[in-house]
C-alpha cells in the first residue's frame, strides 16, 4: 500500500492508495476511483481526553458534586453520630443491664442498616445523574466534532478503538478549542 502525505493549509492531508481507500470508499458510498483521485482527509480525536479536559465535562462534574454534596454531608453527620453512639455504648455497657445492652445494640444495628440503605439510594441517584450528564456531554462532543470535521472538510474522523495515530492527524486540541469557545452552559439540575 502506498501512502503520500501532502501539506494543505497547515493541516496534513493523507492520501491513501490501494485496498484501504477502496474499502473506505466502498463503505462511504463513494466510488473508489473518486476517493483515490480526490484523496481522503482523515483525522483522529482522543475522545477520552475530550471527556476529561473539556469545559463542558468539568462543568458536569462540578454540577454533580454540587447536587449531591449536601446529601453526602448529611450522611456523614449521621455516620459520625452513630459512631459516637457506638462508642458510648461500649463505654457504658458494663453498667447496663443485659436487656438495655441488647436494646441499644438492636437500635444501633437498625440505624446502621438504615444508613447503608440511604447511602445505597444516594449512590444510585449519583450513578443515574452521572449517566444523564455523560449522555448530554457525549451528544455535545459528537456534535462539535462533526461540525468541525464538516467545516475542515474531513472525510473521516476516528476516535475510539484507534491503537495509534500520528500526531499530525490529531485534531483533539482544535476540538478542545472549539468546545471552549462554545461556552459552558450549566447542566439542568434535577429536583
Amino acid at each position: 500500500m502506498k501512502r503520500l502525505i501532502r501539506l494543505s493549509s497547515g493541516v496534513r492531508r493523507v492520501v491513501i492508495a490501494g485496498g484501504l481507500a477502496t474499502a473506505l470508499a466502498g463503505t462511504a458510498g463513494v466510488a473508489p476511483v473518486q476517493a483515490q483521485a480526490a484523496g481522503l482527509r482523515i483525522a483522529y480525536v482522543n475522545y477520552s481526553q475530550l471527556i476529561q479536559e473539556s469545559p463542558q465535562a468539568q462543568s458536569a462534574v462540578a454540577s454533580l458534586r454540587a447536587e449531591f454534596a449536601p446529601k453526602q454531608r448529611i450522611l456523614q453527620v449521621e455516620a459520625n453520630q452513630l459512631k459516637a453512639k457506638e462508642d458510648t455504648l461500649k463505654k457504658n455497657e458494663a453498667t447496663m443491664t443485659q436487656d438495655q445492652r441488647d436494646q441499644a445494640e438492636l437500635d444501633l444495628r437498625e440505624r446502621y442498616q438504615d444508613l447503608a440503605r440511604k447511602q445505597s439510594e444516594i449512590q444510585d441517584d449519583v450513578n443515574t445523574r452521572r449517566n444523564e450528564l455523560m449522555s448530554e456531554l457525549q451528544k455535545t462532543l459528537v456534535q462539535v466534532v462533526q461540525n468541525y470535521a464538516k467545516q475542515q472538510r474531513y472525510d473521516l474522523v476516528l476516535a475510539d478503538g484507534v491503537i495509534y495515530a500520528n500526531s499530525a492527524l490529531d485534531i483533539t486540541p482544535a476540538i478542545l478549542s472549539a468546545l471552549k469557545s462554545q461556552g459552558v452552559r450549566a447542566p439542568v439540575r434535577r429536583k
